[in-house]
């Protein structure tokens, strides 16, 4: 008998494995449950992509404002589920919803457990320079991402990996992994793995006010920052010119080069070379290869520094 399975998510990192899910013969997927519909700027209404998938194929879709509330439980416990997958749903799961599939409750989480629980952890895993980024599959408890592992998969991260594009390798990872860890709960073959909790890391949700670059940092730092904050909220910083307006300028894609610059020139300060825009960080050179000026498309270094007349004394802040 195949498993009855409900899944719960709103994020787009949750749709490779639900349509696995949906498409399968090998389990049933009983109820889709996402995020109410929210309306944006000018009353335009965000399409929710899970929604969309479970519509098409046929699933019952639910959209309770509170999953905790006790008509939503009953409800839930009336679609006789054995299992629960969630991904990226948004909502804070509590003891009586965890209660309620005999098979438990279970969280695909994009990281390799313990390391970076928490909202973003996608985002960390490239800010905090790690080599490797992965997918947990693992069983929820009260406490945050602290359950039981029952599954794992890890892949490299890319030289000039952003975040946004790790999120879909790391999506498209997700539903081998899923199956898998369902198949072994039906057969009563999961082994379940507690996590080491000596190793925890957290990665909390990403503010606006992250995306600001500290130059004292090593260039590889800032490199990692440039490319964690992308697609939201961007690396950004500030290009003082003497006797220029200040402007704000958002770092797109930078290399950090094998060099150590200059240790008296103060972190930001731009090298003056036939190079067309380095910068002194607190730990080596770091090349800009594209950048955004406010209110311009992003553009390379060579037509920046040519269009806006980079001088002597030019520092980013």
């Amino acid at each position: 008998m195949p498993l009855r399975v409900a899944v719960f998510g709103t994020g787009e990192f949750a749709l490779p494995t639900f349509r696995a899910l949906m498409e399968s013969d090998r389990h049933e997927v009983v109820a889709a449950y996402t995020q109410p519909d929210r309306t944006g700027r000018g009353h335009h209404r965000h399409v929710n992509k899970v929604k969309e998938l479970a519509t098409g194929h046929d699933v019952p879709v639910f959209q309770p404002q509170n999953i905790n509330q006790p008509d939503v439980l009953e409800q839930l416990k009336a679609l006789a589920a054995d299992v629960f997958i969630v991904a990226a749903y948004g909502q804070i799961l509590k003891a009586e919803f965890l209660a309620i599939a005999p098979l438990g409750a279970f969280n695909l989480h994009g990281s390799l457990l313990p390391r970076h629980r928490g909202a973003a952890p996608v985002q960390y895993s490239i800010w905090k320079g790690d080599a490797d980024a992965g997918v947990t599959i693992f069983q929820i408890e009260l406490a945050l991402d602290s359950g039981p592992m029952i599954g794992q998969i890890s892949t490299p991260i890319g030289p000039q990996e952003t975040s946004g594009e790790l999120m879909v390798r790391l999506a498209d990872l997700s539903p081998g992994l899923t199956l898998k860890a369902l198949d072994e709960l039906q057969a009563g073959t999961a082994r379940f793995e507690a996590q080491d909790t000596s190793l925890v890391t957290l990665a909390g949700k990403i503010k606006k006010e992250d995306g600001l670059i500290n130059w004292t940092q090593s260039a590889r730092e800032i490199d990692c920052h440039v490319r964690a904050m992308q697609p939201w909220p961007k690396a950004s910083t500030v290009l003082h010119v003497p006797d220029r307006k200040p402007l704000r300028c958002i770092i797109v894609q930078a290399t950090p080069l094998d060099e150590p610059g200059n240790a008296n020139s103060p972190p930001g300060s731009v090298v003056k070379d036939d190079r067309p825009l380095v910068v002194q960080t607190g730990g080596g050179l770091l090349a800009v290869q594209t950048i955004q000026p406010e209110g311009k498309k992003p553009m390379d270094a060579t037509s920046f520094a040519n269009g806006y007349g980079i001088g002597d004394g030019a520092k980013f802040t």
